[in-house]
């Protein structure tokens, strides 16, 4: 009980704002730097226009516009829900519902790259959309952004529901891989936080049992960060994928609360769930880049998001970036990071990565 106090508590602290609230100022787009983030959303459109939590019957493709504001800086995620303040905040500038799949071929047909960001547990769509573009800004993610926002609760007493509505949420993300890659993207990027990791897997399980090799084809890379799985589920959903996407990466800290809260909310003694692991032991034999960014816990405003929250570990992703660039579209972002042949070729490769930027690399 006392760690179900704890964990309400901590996810619960904004419970007095409306979260629903998304005004939407248009101005702000020339206040600020403006983002594209187009959105997929299994969440049912409300009278208002909004999409809450409910369960939508269709799956909805947006067009939204985010300002990013001239005083950020990385790591941060400023924003209001009323009366927000371009110069200083985050702010929707514009959200447009496109007409169906065919809406999303018109603007995005001839793409080689598109990046899916899922988010995780306790997330409504308009701060989701701000995070994708916060990353997308900081670390400089070719191609265009996509949210895949399922209906979380988005309250701190939502985690049971959100359980529902993240398996609820499977078809909607396999059916926006499967229209993305229809309309000729090249490079489809799998990125997904917290529970969100959970509902990746399980999209890429359930294709692989109708389609074998079916997430190598459609998916050029996966990481999950902080993926609040039990382990022994996600070795029955690798079990499962042939021939998994290269790269496929885990971003884990073993300072993470939140993880370690949920995992003894399970009867879980040792506090351990694949986001927080302390050995890839258990891990060997899938071909996967376990990264483990604890060092950078300090710096970070979330211990749940290290890689999004850390300005010297975003500083490091960013550098990484701009050095892939320079090679060429078709090179990996992380044989810059970590070169082939320092990686296990057969099983899975601990990345260390230390506060000076240095990556100390291990294998089982």
């Amino acid at each position: 009980m006392r760690y179900l106090i704890i964990l309400l508590v901590s996810l619960s602290l904004g419970a007095c704002v409306d979260r629903s609230v998304s005004e939407i100022v248009p101005s702000a787009a020339s206040v600020g730097t403006p983002k594209t983030v187009f959105a997929s959303t299994t969440r049912a459109r409300e009278a208002d226009g909004t999409y809450g939590f409910q369960r939508g019957e269709k799956l909805r493709f947006l067009e939204t516009t985010v300002s990013i504001p001239p005083t950020h800086t990385p790591g941060t995620l400023q924003f209001s829900y009323a009366n927000p303040n371009p110069k200083k905040e985050f702010v929707l500038a514009n959200v447009t519902e496109l007409d169906g799949p065919q809406g999303l071929h018109e603007h995005l047909r001839g793409q080689d790259d598109v990046t899916i960001f899922v988010h995780g547990y306790n997330s409504t769509q308009t701060e989701t959309i701000f995070r994708a573009a916060q990353l997308s800004h900081d670390i400089g993610i070719p191609g265009s952004i996509l949210v895949y926002s399922w209906p979380s609760r988005a309250t701190g007493f939502g985690y049971a529901y959100d359980l529902d509505s993240m398996l609820f949420a499977r078809d909607g993300l396999e059916q926006t891989i499967r229209e993305l890659k229809s309309m000729g993207v090249k490079r489809v990027l799998l990125v997904a936080h917290s529970m969100g990791s959970a509902l990746s897997m399980e999209v890429m399980r359930q294709a692989e049992l109708q389609e074998p090799g079916w997430a190598n084809r459609n998916i050029e890379g996966v990481v999950l960060i902080s993926p609040d799985l039990d382990v022994d589920l996600f070795r029955s959903q690798m079990g499962r994928i042939n021939n998994p996407p290269d790269p496929f990466i885990v971003m884990v800290s073993q300072k993470d609360k939140i993880l370690n809260i949920s995992s003894r909310l399970r009867g879980t003694d040792e506090g351990e769930r694949l986001g927080n692991i302390s050995s890839i032991e258990t891990l060997k034999e899938f071909p996967i880049n376990v990264i483990d960014t604890t060092a950078f816990n300090s710096d970070a405003q979330s211990s749940h998001f290290v890689a999004a929250t850390s300005p010297a570990l975003l500083a490091i992703l960013s550098s990484v970036r701009r050095v892939t660039n320079t090679f060429g579209p078709d090179e990996k972002t992380l044989d810059i990071l970590v070169p082939p042949d320092e990686r296990n070729p057969v099983g899975a490769t601990e990345i260390v990565l230390t506060e000076t930027g240095q990556a100390q690399v291990s294998t089982p």
